[in-house]
C-alpha cells in the first residue's frame, strides 16, 4: 500500500507541477521541457532510465518503462499530459499558477487537467522503488507534450516515430475516469471511461461576391455561411447507442431500479436524473459552432467568410457525420477538418476493467462503479495507432457540491489534498496487479 511519503509526495508534485507554466496556446505555443524534466527527475529517483523526446524544440515528452515480473503478459501504458490551456489570472479567486495549497485544497491550472494524474503516477512509482515493488505486467510512463492541441508534438509524435517504446503495450490507461459522481441523492457514481467520441474540428467556407454594403448582394458570403451555421447549430442529431453506452445506460438503470428500456433513451435519461450527466453527451454525434471570422470594414460585403465547428461523432458514427455535414452545409459552403481523430471503445467485460472496478471498490466500498464513453478525447486516440485500447482511470474521491467536469478548462480549478491521496492509493492498487 502506498506509504505516507507517497501521500507527502502526491501534493508536492501536483503543486510543484501546476508551478511550471506549461499553457498551450496552439499554433505551438507551448514549453513543456522544464516539466518533463521535473517528471524525468522523479522517474530517475526511482531508479529508472527516463528517455526525453522532442519533435519540436522545448515540446518535451518522458517516458519510461517499469519492468514487471510476468514476462509472458503484456504491457500497460501509463500516460498523463504535461500541458494545460490558458487561464486568465484576473478571473480567478488564486493565481492559476501558484500551486497554493489551502484549507486542503490545491489551487491552480492542470489541478484535475491533468497534472494530479501526472504526480500520482509519480508517487506510486517512487513508493515501489522505496519498497522493492515490481508490477506484475511491464509498464510504460509516458508524459506527453501537445495534448492540448493537435497532439503532433506529444503523444502523436510519440506513437509515429517511437512506437518501439510501447512495445507489447496492448491497454493503457490515462485521464477522466474513477472519480467520484454525486448524484443528489446520496449515491456516489465512479464512472471509469472506456470509450470517447471522435473529434472533428471544422473549418467552414462559404465564398461569395465581394461589394459595396449598400447594394443588393444575393451571393453575400455572411450569409451563406450563417445559414450553414445555423443550420448546423440546430440539428437534431439521431440516437446512436455504442455497447460502452449501453453498458452504462444498463448499470444506471439497476443502481436506481429503473426498468431498461432502450427504445426511449430520452425518457430513461429523465428518470436517471443528475446521473444523466453521465452518458447525455454521447447518446448522439454533436456539431457546435464556435468561431466565426468574415469582413474587414461594415461597409464592405467580403469575397469569404469562415466559421469553425467543434464535431465530435460516436464509435461507428463518422460517415454518417459527414454526410449529415455535407447536406447542412450545402453546395455554397465548403468544410473540411482542421483536426481529426478517430473515436474509441474499450471492453467493459475485459480483466482490467474488472481490475480497475476492484481497486475503486476497495477504498469506496459505499461506491457504484459504472462505464462510460467521454464526451470528448484524450491521448489515448493517438495511442490508438499502435493497438493499443485506451480506459480512462484517473481515480479521485470529492466532496459532494465538488463539479469536477466543470473544472476541465474552468476558472478556481482544484483538488481536494485527501482526493489525491484517494488516488494514490486505488492508483497503487490497480497499477501492482493490473
Amino acid at each position: 500500500m502506498a506509504d505516507q511519503q507517497a501521500l507527502d509526495e502526491v501534493v508536492r508534485f501536483t503543486s510543484d507541477l501546476i508551478r511550471i507554466d506549461t499553457t498551450n496556446r496552439g499554433g505551438g505555443d507551448c514549453q513543456e521541457r522544464p516539466a518533463a524534466e521535473y517528471a524525468a527527475e522523479q522517474l530517475a529517483g526511482a531508479g529508472l532510465q527516463p528517455l526525453m523526446l522532442e519533435r519540436t524544440k522545448g515540446r518535451t515528452n518522458v517516458v519510461a518503462r517499469i519492468e514487471g515480473t510476468d514476462p509472458s503478459a503484456d504491457a500497460l501504458l501509463v500516460h498523463g499530459h504535461l500541458d494545460v490551456v490558458p487561464a486568465e489570472a484576473a478571473d480567478w479567486s488564486v493565481h492559476p499558477f501558484s500551486g497554493e495549497v489551502r484549507d486542503g485544497v490545491v489551487w491552480g491550472r492542470g489541478a484535475v487537467d491533468m497534472k494530479n494524474m501526472d504526480a500520482m503516477i509519480l508517487a506510486v512509482v517512487r513508493a515501489w522503488a522505496r519498497q522493492g515493488v515490481r508490477p506484475r505486467r511491464d509498464l510504460v510512463i509516458a508524459f506527453t507534450a501537445d495534448e492540448e492541441a493537435s497532439a503532433e508534438d506529444g503523444s502523436g509524435f510519440l506513437a509515429d516515430e517511437h512506437p518501439e517504446l510501447f512495445e507489447g503495450c496492448t491497454e493503457g490507461v490515462s485521464e477522466s475516469g474513477a472519480f467520484t459522481f454525486h448524484d443528489g441523492a446520496g449515491r456516489q457514481i465512479y464512472p471509469i471511461a472506456a470509450g470517447e467520441r471522435g473529434t472533428g474540428w471544422l473549418k467552414l467556407t462559404a465564398r461569395g461576391r465581394a461589394g459595396h454594403g449598400s447594394k443588393v448582394n444575393k451571393e453575400n458570403a455572411v450569409t451563406r455561411l450563417a445559414a450553414a451555421v445555423t443550420r448546423i447549430g440546430e440539428h437534431e442529431w439521431p440516437l446512436r447507442l455504442t455497447p460502452t453506452v449501453r453498458a452504462a445506460l444498463t448499470e444506471l438503470a439497476a443502481l436506481y431500479g429503473i426498468e431498461t428500456d432502450l427504445t426511449d433513451v430520452d425518457r430513461l435519461l429523465e428518470k436517471l436524473g443528475p446521473a444523466a450527466q453521465l452518458v447525455e453527451a454521447t447518446v448522439r454525434n454533436s456539431a457546435n459552432p464556435t468561431m466565426l471570422e468574415a469582413g474587414y470594414k461594415l461597409n464592405v460585403i467580403p469575397g469569404e467568410a469562415v466559421a469553425y465547428v467543434d464535431g465530435r461523432y460516436l464509435p461507428g458514427g463518422e460517415d454518417e457525420f459527414r454526410a449529415t455535414l455535407d447536406l447542412l452545409t450545402g453546395p455554397e459552403v465548403d468544410w473540411e477538418f482542421s483536426h481529426r481523430e478517430v473515436a474509441l471503445q474499450a471492453p467493459v467485460d475485459s480483466p482490467t476493467y474488472a481490475r480497475m472496478r476492484t481497486a475503486v471498490e476497495e477504498f469506496a466500498p459505499e461506491g457504484h462503479v459504472v462505464p462510460y464513453c467521454m464526451s470528448g478525447g484524450t491521448d489515448a486516440k493517438q495511442f490508438s495507432r499502435l493497438g493499443i485500447t485506451g480506459y480512462g482511470f484517473a481515480p479521485l474521491k470529492l466532496p459532494e457540491g465538488f463539479d469536477y467536469q466543470a473544472l476541465f478548462h474552468g476558472v478556481d480549478e482544484r483538488v481536494p489534498v485527501e482526493a489525491l491521496h484517494f488516488g494514490v492509493r486505488v492508483l497503487d492498487r490497480f497499477l501492482r496487479t493490473a
